[in-house]
């Protein structure tokens, strides 16, 4: 599988102050909707495109649910997720309390599988594929 990815300058943020320097970028090529999901799910099981639709809606449900019991939520072979916070410090155990926590993070956990997936990842330069994409102004 292929991703796209453009060219962009940036300042390293551990040497704000040093040249920047050119790093590739992922290009996203947008984002689709439950519904289109939903649809690409059904040709993959026997379910119909509103019964995948219905799924999708119902895992949501449940991996909140699930989240707030404070478990992680695992998902086959993809991985899991799990929730963690962001906190200031305090000064005393007494003082550490709820109005410390900054924000609910959720992260997810890649499996060794996904990560296998990911790995075979081929990467083209949008640039070069724009120049490569015939024209539909030439004949």
């Amino acid at each position: 599988m292929a991703l796209f990815y453009n060219r962009a300058q940036r300042r390293n943020p551990q040497d704000p102050e040093g040249p920047q320097k050119w790093y590739p970028v992922l290009r996203s090529t947008g984002m689709i909707k439950q519904s289109e999901l939903a649809k690409l799910l059904a040709d993959e099981t026997t379910l119909n495109p509103k019964e995948a639709e219905m799924a999708i809606y119902q895992l949501f449900k449940v991996i909140v649910r699930v989240l707030f019991t404070g478990a992680t939520v695992p998902l086959g072979d993809m991985g899991s997720f799990r929730l963690t916070i962001s906190t200031t410090g305090a000064d005393t155990e007494a003082e550490a309390t709820a109005d410390k926590v900054k924000q609910v993070n959720l992260r997810f956990m890649p499996s060794k599988d996904l990560k296998h997936e990911l790995s075979k990842a081929e990467f083209i330069y949008l640039k070069s594929m724009l120049l490569e994409t015939p024209s539909a102004d030439k004949p």
